[in-house]
């Protein structure tokens, strides 16, 4: 793959918010908390995860006094700056949360992976709120033998775990997307476009109307039993519940808790009908393919392609950058990467790119508890599939905060221990040393017709 030089839209905006928030206009910030404060449940974070348990734990308990700690905006983190993938793919492998619930358990996670893509389509017809979805599957792609014995591999592996996905022929590929360069793909039914943005703020405005407090601009400082610490007063509660994700490495005594991995995003200008017709695409489908260093992709509402990858993974200290700037190299190489996929694009310009933060778990597998002693609570480490995954962490803390067992609660992510990050400088190495294998491991592929031992290395070193 060559690297081609992008062009520019001449309102280009480089980081700060999203695309999908720049779209709907500048958010208009909540107050901030003004002294210390009482409740019965306090959500540290605005994101997907914090909005979904204070929605289900209002909806099943009204009378509880829930206030919600943001230190940007709703939804400034990973829940406005994602791909707007709504997926069933679980974060980490099957075989990790077999190993110690069984293979039983572990379907019954996927299973309720897949029913929580339906449940957040029905909550937002319910409520009215006008997310783009649009349920076309998902689509992925093998350019080249090694990609496609993947592909297969894969396919084949997961019908074990209950993983719902077919192979497509030639013809059936080249009918949903036209890729340049495919030589395989499968689909899956369960999967659903969405824009991060209008989600959010909509789940937002509905949780607020429906008594929630969401104080904005408010940084916590740390975290401890039954109090959640702000530089603007402290909010004692029975249960604190961190759903910081991506930042939670910036909150006292937690930085090698989850590693803040960053990710990066293109977004065209609305494309040319000949384009499309060219393509295909028409059912919406996201797009992903079989690299080591992989990309995504959607179709948005409005004709543009948004395209993600791996951009600067990892700042040394587990430092974040909040801001969202993206390197000058990291859009060249998503930029090469679209047009490689599709030739037609070349004379399309670039509107905006922007970076966020997910978090990642040392064994790459999400986690979700609560600890009535403490009264402490989390979910997170979502590796990139947190768009689903936060609907599902939201109605299981739901079911654990009020201590009602249900078919969620004996879930096998539900308690999970993962040791932490090794301290720097060994983080770091590792984590730069994986995204340069896996970067070879590619370069090398595509003259392979299996998958390069640089990757498997590279899975050993951190744990992928």
């Amino acid at each position: 793959m060559s690297t081609r030089v992008p062009s520019f839209s001449d309102d280009f905006v480089n980081g700060d918010v999203s695309f999908w928030h720049r779209s709907l206009g500048d958010p208009s910030p909540a107050p901030a908390l003004d002294g210390d404060r009482r409740a019965d449940v306090v959500i540290v974070g605005a994101g997907y995860t914090g909005l979904w348990t204070a929605y289900y734990l209002k909806r099943a308990r009204p009378s509880l006094d829930i206030v919600v700690l943001e230190k940007e905006f709703a939804g400034f983190g990973a829940s406005g700056r994602n791909g707007g993938w709504l997926t069933g793919d679980l974060a980490g492998t099957h075989e990790r949360y077999a190993k110690t619930h069984g293979v039983e358990a572990t379907r019954l996670l996927q299973q309720e992976m897949y029913s929580s893509i339906d449940e957040v389509i029905e909550v937002c017809g319910k409520e009215g709120i006008d997310a783009d979805i649009v349920k076309g599957g998902v689509l992925n792609v093998a350019r080249g033998s090694a990609q496609a014995a993947r592909l297969r591999a894969s396919v084949a592996a997961g019908s074990r775990w209950g993983v719902e996905a077919e192979l497509l022929t030639p013809e059936e590929r080249e009918a949903r997307l036209r890729v340049a360069g495919a030589v395989q793909a499968s689909w899956s039914t369960h999967c659903a476009r969405i824009h991060p943005g209008k989600l959010v703020r909509g789940l937002a405005k509905v949780v607020r109307e429906s008594g929630v407090e969401i104080f904005e601009r408010t940084p916590v400082a740390e975290i401890a039993p039954h109090r959640a610490v702000t530089p603007y007063g402290t909010v004692t509660a029975d249960y604190v519940i961190r759903a910081t994700e991506g930042f939670t490495a910036t909150i006292k005594g937690l930085r090698r808790q989850w590693l803040p991995m960053n990710s990066s995003m293109i977004v065209t200008e609305p494309l040319p009908d000949a384009f499309w017709e060219q393509v295909g695409w028409e059912g919406s489908e996201l797009l992903g393919d079989m690299a080591h260093y992989y990309m995504y992709a959607q179709r948005t509402a409005d004709g543009r392609i948004a395209f993600g990858g791996r951009g600067r993974p990892y700042l040394y200290g587990s430092r974040v950058d909040a801001r969202g700037h993206t390197h000058d190299w990291t859009i060249e190489a998503l930029w090469s990467l679209l047009v490689d996929f599709f030739p037609a694009a070349a004379p399309a310009r670039i509107a905006h790119a922007w970076s966020g933060v997910l978090g990642v778990p040392r064994d790459w597998c999400s986690t979700v508890h609560v600890d009535h002693s403490t009264g402490l609570g989390w979910a997170g480490g979502y590796t990139g599939h947190g768009v689903t995954t936060t609907n599902l962490a939201g109605r299981t803390l739901r079911d654990l905060i009020l201590d009602e067992p249900s078919p969620l609660t004996g879930l096998p992510w539900v308690g999970r221990e993962v040791r932490a990050w090794e301290p720097e400088p060994l983080r770091w190495l590792g984590v730069h040393s994986m995204y340069r294998l896996y970067r070879a491991a590619d370069a090398r592929e595509r003259s392979m017709r299996r998958t390069s031992s640089l990757a498997r290395i590279a899975d050993l070193i951190t744990g992928h």
